[in-house]
């Protein structure tokens, strides 16, 4: 069984579909918004994706445990071909692969969290007004303040799906999404931040809770990536209903000489 460029979206979202937590990023690149930056690659039912809509080539490669072996395979015989430099997700045992060919640096462990308990979500009073390409400006200000070295890609504010709560004027929180696919109803929460200055107020959660009220009228899955090292996020996103599902590893790939 060989590695082969696969076209077809309606493949792609039957097998991405079986686990749509897992690959709900996935999925969501299979929107015309994101579809012209990808390269999808298949080994029988293991999906990998090379995403080229950002400065640095970005592969994601997840599979549930029982298929590790299978999606290992895939990735091994995928790497000759794949560019010297790409930044990767990857799930657990897939970096020891890519090893083989590639020097792994600043790797990170993620959580994978969806929302399970809308219940708790339900007692965050949700605040914040819907923020469009107009808002640019401000939502970079408030990036270069709180949020340095995010990945932000501005075209999302066209979503409609960017939630900003302001004090006098000045945009201090935000919660946005970095996938959100009606069509594969999935969603993927991202750039999620308050400004120094306004932390330790709820404020965060407030916005959080008004983003997922409107992405909950469209998907059926909202999900998230927070570093594991990150107790603070992984506390806030538990308090408002957001479960662990999948780990994963985020790291730098060089091919070695």
């Amino acid at each position: 069984m060989a590695v082969r460029a696969e076209h077809d979206r309606a493949v792609l979202a039957e097998l991405l579909g079986r686990d749509p937590v897992l690959h709900a990023y996935q999925l969501g690149d299979l929107d015309d918004f994101f579809w012209p930056y990808t390269s999808w690659y298949r080994r029988g039912d293991q999906v990998a994706l090379l995403y080229h809509g950002v400065e640095l080539p970005t592969l994601l490669a997840f599979a549930a445990p029982e298929h590790i072996g299978e999606s290992a395979a895939l990735l091994d015989e995928l790497a000759p071909v794949l560019p010297a430099r790409l930044w990767a997700h990857l799930s657990p045992g897939l970096d020891a692969t890519v090893a083989r060919w590639y020097e792994v640096s600043d790797a990170a462990g993620h959580h994978r969290m969806a929302l399970t308990d809308p219940a708790r979500l339900a007692r965050v009073t949700p605040v914040g007004q819907v923020l469009g390409p107009a808002d640019l400006p401000a939502l970079l200000d408030l990036y270069a303040a709180a949020y340095p070295g995010n990945w932000f890609d501005p075209r999302m504010l066209d979503t409609g799906q960017y939630v900003g709560i302001r004090e006098a004027g000045a945009l201090v929180a935000v919660a946005g999404v970095h996938v959100w696919s009606p069509t594969w109803r999935v969603a993927a929460l991202g750039n999620v931040t308050t400004h120094p200055r306004c932390r330790g107020r709820g404020l965060a959660a407030a916005a959080v809770a008004a983003l997922c009220a409107r992405l909950r009228a469209s998907v059926d899955h909202v999900t998230l990536n927070v570093r594991a090292d990150n107790s603070a996020a992984v506390r806030l996103y538990e308090r408002l209903g957001f479960t662990r599902v999948a780990e994963f590893t985020e790291c730098a790939l060089r091919r070695r000489p």
